[in-house]
C-alpha cells in the first residue's frame, strides 16, 4: 500500500477532493414490448434479452 512521504494540507487535500465528480448514466431509448422506455447504456442489451423489467416510474 502506498504511504505518503509527507503530510498534505487541509486545503490542499480539498482541493484535490473538489475535483472528483461523478457523472450521470447515459440514457438510450429502447423499444421493449411497443414502449420506449429511456434506459442505462450499459443495461441495453439486458433489457432486449427480457432479464430485467421496465417499471412503470422508469420514463
Amino acid at each position: 500500500m502506498a504511504v505518503p512521504k509527507r503530510k498534505m494540507s487541509r486545503s490542499n487535500t480539498r482541493h484535490r477532493r473538489s475535483q472528483w465528480k461523478a457523472t450521470t448514466a447515459q440514457l438510450v431509448p429502447v423499444t421493449v414490448d411497443g414502449v420506449t422506455r429511456l434506459v442505462p447504456q450499459n443495461l441495453v442489451k439486458a433489457y432486449e434479452r427480457g432479464l430485467l423489467r421496465a417499471h412503470a416510474a422508469v420514463a
